[in-house]
């Protein structure tokens, strides 16, 4: 692993130079690290550099204290690409991270080859249940909320069946910095991309989970019916889908980007 010092922040990155044509960089999820893509790497390896990070104020990037915007997470991966001097990348981000996906999409497509989001809306919930969330894991932490982080994250087949993976992931999530979760819940609260999202010019995979009651497919539905030149996956998950059904959803990322 890797830091990148930068004007407002440090970013913790694993930069695989496998050597290939093309990089494909991963935008973790909210209260997930770099680590939620560990089950694509060998696989993608294949065919792809591959550039993960943690979002700021997660895992070992820097936490800043207040609000971040989904604009400042998408300039910290422009920056990050700058420093690696790598001019284009496929881009993955799975529901905060999809979000960061649509800025760079809208704002920033000249560094752009193809566009994955996955798990994520043009508006992820509304105002009063971010503002509830904030103000419950501020007073009460972050083990108060992971039984319905469960919930909202793996069907009920996946956690019976996979319990001690699940387990892994939620233990990440409840060392994520509380400051560094309180900031992005107020980036994704504030993000509205209903207008803008249409300006989306890279070819775009949209990733949905037909379990998936965050984000759900008509979430999916509108993204592509938004955003030209589009198309839509479903996948049988709940939210977090690249670990729930982790090798169809590296199969579509391969044969996505390669054709």
């Amino acid at each position: 692993m890797s830091k990148i010092k930068m004007q407002h922040t440090t970013l913790n990155y694993v930069f695989d130079d496998f050597k290939k044509e093309q990089t494909i960089v991963f935008s973790n999820s909210l209260g997930t690290d770099l680590t939620m893509w560990d089950k694509q790497v060998e696989l993608l390896g294949q065919e792809f550099n591959i550039l993960r990070y943690d979002t700021r104020g997660h895992g070992k990037s820097k936490v800043v204290e207040g609000e971040y915007s989904i604009e400042m997470l998408g300039k910290d991966v422009l920056d990050l690409l700058d420093y690696l001097k790598i001019e284009k990348v496929n881009f993955c981000g799975l529901s905060i991270g999809g979000l960061t996906g649509q800025w760079l999409g809208i704002h920033a497509p000249e560094r752009l080859n193809k566009l994955i989001i996955c798990n994520t809306a043009v508006k992820i919930g509304n105002k009063e249940g971010w503002n509830s969330r904030i103000d419950a894991v501020r007073q009460n932490g972050l083990n108060s909320i992971v039984s319905g982080t469960q919930e909202r994250w793996f069907t009920t087949e996946f956690v019976t069946e996979n319990k001690a993976e699940v387990d892994a992931v939620l233990a990440t999530f409840v060392q994520t910095p509380l400051a560094g979760y309180i900031s992005c819940c107020a980036a994704v609260r504030d993000a509205d991309f209903t207008a803008e999202v249409s300006k989306i010019s890279a070819p775009t995979l949209i990733i949905s989970g037909t379990e998936d009651l965050v984000t759900t497919i008509k979430d999916g539905d509108f993204l592509m019916e938004k955003i030209p030149n589009s198309i839509l996956a479903a996948l049988k998950t709940a939210h977090i889908s690249n670990i729930e059904e982790a090798d169809d959803f590296t199969k579509l990322l391969i044969e996505f980007i390669k054709n």
